[in-house]
């Protein structure tokens, strides 16, 4: 957790007025105070998760008894186990709809995927399993209450499912879509790495979503266990706002890249349509400098709302003949569907391979000149194993170097291609 105030404080409505408490912390930029409160119905529950939230909490016995007595204050709820019941659920999403300043996590004895869509749709922003240690509660709690103070701030812009209007079309995050006709060439991999080296060029933050949603590698290629995935987000569409989204997002420690995993089964994918992954990454635009988004090797209604909602797509070839007829197809696929040329970055992948093929060869027969040319390495095989990205474990590398180049080509333009960019883009 970030810094404290240094002297006690009365959080008016959670105590007695002549009772004081420590000092809230202050979360994010601003200088607003955020309490905390545990709330449980079996005492022993209630005062051993108070015992480890740093600087300490007031407790409650029911989600009701809390609501009473709030009073505009932002205060991170911490619910314990047994809180994991309908009736106190309800009460969290009635308390969260009239109250805009309380953020909530949900601490459940057994996580599954019934229960994360049931919290998350009752206004939970976090959902824990039990048992948590101060370390994993504190950062919880520093996750939710920074988006509780900026909200408090005064000068902070309104957050909530808006539209895009009101933002500078600079201010909006640039959406790159990486896609390829084929499978086995080597799409996750760019998608991965492009989103770390974006992570370390950029000033703002950079989301990488796996929208392969039957089979996504993503998390596994980056070695992360997720909490929540894209099916989460979906779910609590109604409900969806910048801050609730951010806190779904897995962390890569490593390159400070955040991540929305693909659904963990397969069967999940049928959840999701082309409306609602729109829906994610417009949101995602008003949080991230960058939003990087791997696809399956197919078309279908997804892939085609998130080439339309994209301000890039990388199409990426591999250096084989029918590899490059795939690729020659999508190309005249993405025609048919008035996709503008400009949107598109042809990548070679093992484009150094000697398998008698030469890049030229490959441009003049897909009538579109290669951006970036990626050469074969054996790292990278080593680095999906690893569950760590060349980028980071090979950062000398020939592959490491390119992929490190073309991400800079996307880290000085806006939300719309520059004219340089356009200008090198051209059927023949």
């Amino acid at each position: 957790m970030s810094g404290y105030a240094e002297d006690s404080i009365i959080i008016p409505g959670l105590n007695d007025p002549s009772q004081h408490v420590p000092a809230a912390p202050q979360f994010g930029s601003g200088s607003v105070g955020v309490a905390v409160a545990v709330v449980d119905p079996d005492q022993g529950e209630r005062t051993a998760i108070a015992s480890i939230v740093p600087d300490g909490a007031t407790t409650f016995a029911s989600v009701n008894d809390l609501a009473s007595r709030l009073t505009g204050v932002p205060v991170v709820v911490v619910l314990g186990p047994s809180c994991v019941s309908d009736h106190e659920l309800a009460a969290v999403s009635a308390m969260t709809a009239e109250h805009r300043e309380v953020g909530v996590i949900l601490i459940a004895d057994e996580l599954s995927t019934a229960l994360l869509q049931t919290a998350l749709r009752s206004g939970v922003k976090d959902v824990l399993g039990a048992p948590v240690d101060s370390a994993g509660l504190a950062g919880a709690i520093h996750r939710v209450g920074d988006g509780l103070a900026q909200m408090a701030v005064p000068s902070a812009a309104p957050v909530g499912r808006q539209g895009e209007e009101d933002l500078d079309p600079s201010e909006l995050g640039r959406v790159i879509t990486v896609f390829s006709t084929k499978g086995g060439a080597g799409k996750s991999v760019i998608a991965s790495n492009l989103a770390v080296s974006l992570a370390q060029q950029s000033d703002r933050p950079v989301v990488l979503v796996d929208a392969h949603l039957q089979f996504g590698d993503l998390a596994v290629m980056l070695k992360l266990a997720p909490q929540h995935t894209i099916v989460d987000a979906v779910s609590v569409l109604d409900k969806l706002d910048v801050n609730l989204l951010t806190d779904l997002l897995a962390h890569h420690e490593p390159s400070g890249l955040k991540v929305l995993p693909a659904p963990l089964e397969p069967a999940f994918a049928d959840q999701i349509g082309g409306e609602e992954i729109s829906q994610v990454i417009s949101l995602l635009r008003r949080y991230a400098g960058h939003i990087i988004i791997d696809t399956p090797a197919y078309f279908n209604e997804v892939v085609l709302a998130l080439i339309e909602e994209s301000d890039d797509v990388v199409l990426v070839a591999g250096m084989d003949i029918p590899n490059i007829k795939n690729v020659k197809l999508g190309l005249q696929t993405l025609r048919l569907l008035n996709t503008p040329m400009e949107k598109i970055h042809l990548v070679l992948n093992r484009a150094n391979s000697k398998v008698k093929l030469e890049v030229s060869e490959v441009e003049k027969t897909l009538a579109i000149k290669a951006e970036a040319l990626i050469p074969s390495d054996r790292d990278v095989p080593i680095s999906v194993n690893k569950g760590a990205p060349v980028i980071l474990g090979s950062p000398r590398s020939g592959v490491s170097k390119a992929l490190e180049e073309f991400a800079s080509t996307f880290v000085a333009q806006g939300a719309a291609p520059s004219a340089e960019q356009s200008s090198k883009k051209r059927w023949r």
